[in-house]
């Protein structure tokens, strides 16, 4: 089970093998099921400590990294962008030496992806994304987790993801859906295509795993025989101004019982959270037979642990 990762960043989900992705889902099914078993900590990161720093407020990976760090052994020091010198401006290739010298790890949540680099370049631990504008991995790789465990594979199911195709969630969403042989149609307006970099990536390796990638316009067609409909939020933090543009865009995409009743009788909703409930989905659907968003947030914990037991242990 324990395939180390160490020495490994994590910036990008194309950063990973398909093997290591899988790794990460091995050791995260076996820590959760350990969990229920009553086996609260597991001291695999005994006396490691993970430098959190924060650029962009958080709910779920800030506490999911944090009780992940607690229940693995070690501690999470939670670092304000702007409490550190780099809020003085202290460059972040100084800060990644110094804390290389403190600490076993840095998860960072940024808005600019660009600062990841900068950090990896410099630092000689491990540096976990942990959402930039560009990429939200261990978002999507939990995702994928969760998806495996409500179907029991991943291989040929078809994921619509409907709303905003520039989405920094939707963008490892794509890369790790194409590295894993799931299908995935985005329903998206023009003007909000994904990032070409990032399709270019998972167009390569859809071509090594035989899955999918469409972009179409229509809400509706994304959707159609889906087994999993997901949505993110139409206005990001950074993107206040755009609100009222952005809403009048993305409104056809909003997600409704009448768009999932389009996909499959079986079908999941997925949203990673916060959600703007009356905006890009409806109480119905978010709180309906359909969504698993609860599992999905918790499955943040146990994959996290995975990610954070394979890259320091």
């Amino acid at each position: 089970m324990w395939r180390s990762l160490k020495g490994k960043d994590l910036i990008s989900v194309a950063d990973l093998s398909r093997e290591e992705v899988w790794a990460i889902f091995e050791t995260a099914k076996n820590l959760k099921a350990r969990y229920y078993s009553g086996e609260l900590i597991i001291p695999l990161l005994k006396g490691k400590v993970l430098a959190m720093i924060f650029q962009k407020p958080s709910t779920r990976t800030r506490v999911s990294f944090e009780v992940a760090m607690h229940q693995l052994g070690g501690y999470a020091m939670y670092l304000s962008w702007h409490e550190l010198q780099l809020g003085r401006g202290e460059t972040i290739a100084d800060t990644a030496r110094v804390l290389s010298r403190y600490v076993h790890g840095i998860m960072a949540r940024v808005y600019k992806h660009s600062n990841l680099i900068e950090l990896a370049k410099y630092a000689d631990v491990p540096i976990i994304n942990g959402l930039s504008d560009l990429e939200h991995p261990v978002q999507a790789i939990s995702d994928m987790f969760t998806i495996l465990e409500k179907k029991g594979k991943l291989e040929g199911l078809t994921l619509a993801f409907v709303g905003d195709g520039a989405d920094n969630v939707l963008h490892s969403l794509l890369l790790a859906s194409a590295k894993l042989g799931v299908n995935i149609r985005i329903g998206t307006p023009k003007g909000y295509d994904p990032n070409p970099e990032i399709m270019k990536i998972a167009e390569e390796e859809a071509s090594r795993s035989g899955a999918l990638i469409e972009v179409v316009r229509e809400p509706e067609e994304a959707i159609k025989g889906a087994d999993v409909v997901y949505t993110d939020v139409w206005v990001s933090m950074g993107q206040e101004a755009e609100r009222e543009r952005r809403i009048k865009d993305l409104r056809p995409y909003q997600v409704t019982p009448e768009l999932m009743r389009l996909a499959k009788k079986d079908a999941i909703f997925m949203h990673c959270l916060p959600a703007k409930r009356g905006e890009e989905v409806v109480d119905e659907v978010i709180d309906g037979p359909w969504s698993v968003v609860w599992d999905q947030a918790e499955n943040r914990l146990h994959v996290q642990k995975a990610i954070l037991a394979l890259l320091m242990s």
